[in-house]
């Protein structure tokens, strides 16, 4: 089945919110992962909005003690600054078993792109290297409009991440046909250049079955924003089983 890692940068926001450690985020991956979560991703900024380097230490050991995936995504040309260290050092300290690397910047609200690899696809690959080096998997964040999708192979990923907030738009809007016909394409491109294929942002309970059920083989969503506003109303543990009942009903491919 597709697997499901929580993106607990919301709860850092949270805490940030008032300074000190609560609510903790260790204790709510911790949750998360008894509650049958298979994995925990975090997305470090710069300007450490929400996860801090600290946390990035703290939940990789918290990962490795369980035996799950550790999920680090970030933009590897962001340069380090005080309190941050840069994507690949963090990397490199911790060895996630999983990085995504997402073209971002300080001024976006949150990741709304994925990389265009004619302009982003050389400076990429030697990261792309050196990341798998330190025996990382490595997934690009890329637009399902995108025409050169499998060129993510070439430069070395291993998978793509479908951004998949048009998609949303979409669902909300109750005109998913077209979108999610394109976002299906997206996927067989991918996987028929040998590439994985995750999906995540705005994804929520209301609209991930039916993008599971017409996008093939989706190995891993990242859901963080959805599912921490629904566990305000439901619970965190009751939230993450609600929506590995959804994951349960897809049957992706062997992992890759």
């Amino acid at each position: 089945m597709t697997q499901l890692s929580v993106n607990v940068n919301k709860v850092a926001v949270l805490r940030n919110s008032r300074g000190g450690n609560d609510p903790d985020v260790v204790r709510a991956a911790m949750t998360c992962l008894r509650a049958g979560a298979h994995g925990i991703t975090v997305h470090p900024r710069p300007d450490q909005r929400h996860i801090r380097a600290d946390d990035v230490y703290a939940l990789s050991e918290l990962t490795r003690q369980h035996g799950v995936e550790f999920n680090i995504e970030g933009n590897p040309f962001a340069p380090p600054r005080e309190g941050y260290p840069g994507l690949l050092p963090l990397c490199e300290q911790t060895r996630p078993a999983q990085v995504t690397l997402v073209p971002d910047g300080d001024g976006q609200l949150t990741s709304d792109h994925g990389f265009d690899f004619s302009r982003d696809g050389q400076r990429l690959r030697p990261l792309i290297a050196t990341l798998k080096d330190y025996g990382c998997r490595v997934s690009l964040f890329v637009d399902a409009g995108n025409a050169d999708i499998a060129q993510a192979a070439v430069l070395g990923a291993d998978r793509i991440e479908l951004y998949t907030g048009p998609y949303a738009e979409a669902f909300a809007r109750g005109t998913t046909e077209t979108v999610v016909a394109q976002f299906a394409d997206a996927a067989r491109r991918a996987q028929a250049a040998g590439l994985g294929v995750n999906a995540g942002h705005d994804l929520s309970q209301a609209n991930l079955h039916y993008f599971l059920a017409q996008v093939p083989d989706v190995l891993e969503v990242s859901i963080g924003h959805a599912l921490i506003g629904e566990a305000l109303y439901e619970g965190l543990e009751t939230t993450i089983g609600n929506y590995l009942a959804i994951t349960a009903q897809s049957t992706p491919a062997a992992a890759g």
